[in-house]
């Protein structure tokens, strides 16, 4: 029997914001992974995770609250609490016992921060690796694009393994030949591509490293060096928050623009648009109909699995 959205939220680390969106002293209410949540960056300058709902008497601490020093004010009745989450302050009266709420752990790294996931609550097995570019002063200033679509993180992710879709999809020249390789929770892939650009069709490669479910990037080459970061998040079981980032290698210390930089990513965000209206509509078989040509999906399924709780991809 087909679903549209048969998987529960996959473990791992997902983006909820940009580093450099969040001063120091904001505060932020956010909605993910179908609950509400509260990032802060405390006054010395740390990023920091909760469930939103002060233990009190339930005020959102993301709606009105405040930084204040190491910790967060809640709005209604000022308790404080820091980023592991503890109460540390009641200003007319004692703390009591057991005051605090959830604290997500969280990385801030490659200009995202990142909270980690999981249904039990368990805490981090693997990293997020650094992407030198992403904050290398020789790549150009990020161009940022995002949107809220129905579906759930594996269907995006599978897309890079499923070749035939280029071709159909997308226009490219042919369906390209895609080699994947899996190690742990990093999946890496390589696509040769013909792409038409305003100087005429170009041979270049498509390079995509995947971190879980929740972080790809895609490096684009022979053209002009293009390396977009890309963080799909869930909002709830059925919805996602997509974000990509795009950094271009500088010429003679500038940011390039025009002609074929501004093609490549003008490319890659068509692309994904003609993509949402399939992802938004389409079932999920779990034993697919496949033929040669269609690129490595069911590696890329089982190599998927280990992100859910019970390692199967349904519930």
């Amino acid at each position: 029997m087909a679903a549209n959205f048969p998987h529960p939220l996959p473990t791992g680390w997902f983006a909820v914001e940009y580093s450099d969106e969040l001063a120091v002293g904001e505060v932020r209410p956010l909605e993910f992974f179908g609950r509400d949540l509260v990032l802060f960056r405390n006054a010395g300058g740390s990023a920091h995770v909760l469930d939103a709902h002060c233990a009190h008497l339930g005020a959102h601490l993301g709606v009105g609250g405040e930084v204040a020093g190491a910790c967060i004010r809640c709005p209604f009745h000022a308790w404080e609490y820091d980023g592991n989450g503890e109460c540390t302050n009641v200003p007319y009266g004692h703390v009591p016992p057991n005051a605090r709420v959830r604290s997500w752990p969280i990385c801030e790294r490659n200009g995202l921060v990142m909270v980690w996931y999981h249904p039990r609550h368990e805490q981090p097995t693997w990293e997020v690796p650094s992407i030198p570019e992403a904050t290398s002063p020789e790549w150009s200033d990020p161009q940022r694009f995002e949107w809220t679509v129905r579906t759930q993180p594996q269907e995006i992710a599978e897309n890079v393994s499923d070749s035939a879709h280029f071709r159909f999809v997308h226009g490219t020249r042919n369906v390209p030949s895609t080699e994947s390789t899996f190690e742990g929770p990093l999946r890496h892939s390589h696509n040769p591509v013909s792409l038409d650009t305003p100087r005429g069709p170009v041979d270049g490669a498509v390079t995509s490293s995947a971190f879980g479910l929740g972080l790809v990037t895609v490096r684009y080459q022979g053209i002009c060096e293009t390396l977009q970061v890309g963080s799909v998040t869930p909002i709830d079981e059925e919805t996602v928050l997509i974000r990509k980032s795009f950094t271009q290698l500088r010429v003679e210390g500038e940011n390039p623009s025009g002609g074929v930089a501004e093609a490549i990513l003008r490319n890659v965000v068509g692309q994904l648009e003609q993509d949402i209206p399939i992802w938004e509509s389409k079932a999920y078989y779990e034993h697919p109909m496949l033929t040669s040509g269609d690129g490595p999906i069911m590696p890329f399924r089982r190599w998927a699995r280990q992100f859910y709780d019970d390692h199967h991809s349904h519930r």
